[in-house]
């Protein structure tokens, strides 16, 4: 009697397992449906940019590579030489003083306009209010301006017949110094010049670093008796390195396609004392129509870049986990 009782009870149950899986097939069949539309939508918006990326970036690196291997002028066919055009770069003096060159300028500018950026971030972050945005905006503005405008501003400056800063060059020489046809000043003040019209960006992503730290840690350590420079070094310094090493990278890559400065202030002169890699690029492929040989620096140029700054940001990443 009771295994008549419970053979329906059974049936049921078995039904309702049936049943069970092509409910919960039906409920997610809309939350199906809603992600995949979510991810039309998605594409629709990236679809733009990703379109951009490829005709703008991918094909043209993927033909300048191609091209690094042939003898082609800029425009125009040419015949496959193989590794013919990265063999001539070890034998090319000028190709080697300009990586020297590059490499100097990345030492006067990277660390130097890093450190300076933060120095000022600080010292704008006490400032409050107006006074504050004021300041902000003086060392931003020159960071707006174009490359002319700048260089124009600067070559006045050193003038040798009204220029304002040869006033104090003159207590070096009495006659004056043309910082810009001198081979050991031309570097220098292309640094001081790239440092000028930079640095205004560095400086706001230091005071948005800064801004990020919690005062209460502040003002925890300060119950505690730690003095400022304590604060900076137990503190500040080490919650403002992520932000420090953004700007040791993206400075390391725009130093290293210097360009513009050079052309408009020495040409690459005094003596090629500022033949940098980028001008060599443009001499070889737009000058002398050499487009297979200029490709091939141009590939150079761009794996050094790649290479030196994931190997930088990896160090500091790395040393700020520690």
């Amino acid at each position: 009697m009771a295994g008549a009782q419970s053979a329906p009870v059974v049936r049921q149950a078995r039904a309702s397992a049936d049943r069970a899986p092509v409910r919960s097939a039906s409920a997610a069949d809309p939350r199906a449906r809603r992600r995949a539309g979510h991810g039309r939508v998605a594409l629709v918006f990236v679809a733009p940019f990703l379109l951009a990326y490829l005709v703008l970036f991918i094909y043209p690196s993927l033909r300048m590579l191609q091209l690094s291997f042939t003898n082609a002028p800029l425009i125009g066919a040419g015949h496959f030489t193989g590794a013919h055009n990265y063999l001539r770069l070890l034998r090319d003096h000028m190709f080697q003083g300009a990586v020297v060159h590059t490499g100097y300028f990345v030492l006067l500018t990277v660390i130097p306009t890093t450190v300076l950026g933060l120095a000022i971030a600080l010292m704008v972050a006490r400032l409050r209010g107006w006074l504050q945005s004021i300041i902000l905006a003086c060392f931003f503005l020159p960071y707006i301006l174009p490359v002319t405008v700048v260089t124009q501003i600067w070559q006045w400056m050193f003038d040798l017949q009204f220029g304002i800063a040869q006033r104090l060059l003159r207590l070096i020489d009495p006659h004056g110094i043309a910082v810009f046809h001198n081979p050991v000043w031309a570097m220098p003040m292309l640094a001081l010049v790239t440092i000028w019209w930079t640095n205004g960006f560095n400086v706001l992503l230091f005071i948005a670093g800064l801004r990020n730290i919690p005062t209460d840690f502040y003002d925890a350590s300060a119950l505690d008796g730690a003095g400022r420079i304590a604060q900076f070094r137990h503190i500040t310094w080490p919650l403002i390195w992520p932000v420090t090493a953004l700007v040791l990278t993206i400075q390391l890559i725009l130093q290293l396609k210097i360009f513009d400065q050079v052309y408009l202030l020495t040409q690459g002169g005094p003596f090629n004392s500022t033949y940098v890699l980028v001008q060599y690029i443009y001499h070889q492929a737009f000058v002398l129509n050499h487009g297979g040989y200029g490709a091939a620096v141009a590939v150079f140029l761009f794996v050094l870049i790649v290479a030196f700054s994931v190997l930088q940001y990896q160090l500091l990443r790395l040393r700020g986990e520690r």
